[in-house]
């Protein structure tokens, strides 16, 4: 009888009750049960982030598609730019050229032009001066005689003629 009084004992007993009390109320199913759930709520979670995974994937693929069509497609712009750019500077450069040769034709007629201007000026001006120098001349000898030589002649002329 030194067992029952052994409070070791008392306490085995207790806790052997207490298990079996657990197994009667299937407490153990429950807890598997639980378990159980939890461990399909976990495996769905990991499936959700598997697919969400491999959708990011998907899409960072997708992005990086897109980027480097977009770095080409920039990449042709470019090209095109410069290739543009290097046919409207050679556009600029030859009107340039043609505009800078217009100018000297024209500036070369007007100077031409000029020129003859200024050499009919030049025989205008001699002829004015002819002109007066022959004005000036006929006029100191008609002051210095009193009649004209010529006008002399023609009288004795007339004279012979009209017989």
């Amino acid at each position: 009888m030194g067992l029952f009084t052994e409070a070791e004992f008392w306490v085995g007993v207790a806790f052997l009750i207490f298990i079996a009390i657990l197994l009667w109320a299937k407490v153990p199913a429950l807890a598997t049960k639980s378990l159980d759930a939890r461990a399909e709520k976990i495996r769905a979670e990991l499936a959700e982030a598997e697919r969400l995974r491999k959708e990011a994937e998907g899409l960072l693929a997708d992005i990086r598609a897109r980027r480097e069509a977009t770095e080409r497609q920039a990449a042709e712009m470019l090209a095109n730019a410069e290739v543009e750019a290097r046919r409207m500077e050679e556009e600029g450069r030859l009107r340039l050229e043609e505009q800078i040769k217009r100018r000297a034709e024209l500036a070369e007629r007007r100077i031409g032009q000029a020129e003859a201007q200024a050499a009919a000026d030049v025989k205008s001006a001699a002829a004015e001066l002819a002109a007066e120098a022959a004005a000036s001349v006929l006029a100191a000898r008609l002051q210095t005689t009193t009649s004209d030589p010529l006008v002399d002649k023609a009288v004795a002329e007339l004279s012979s003629k009209l017989q």
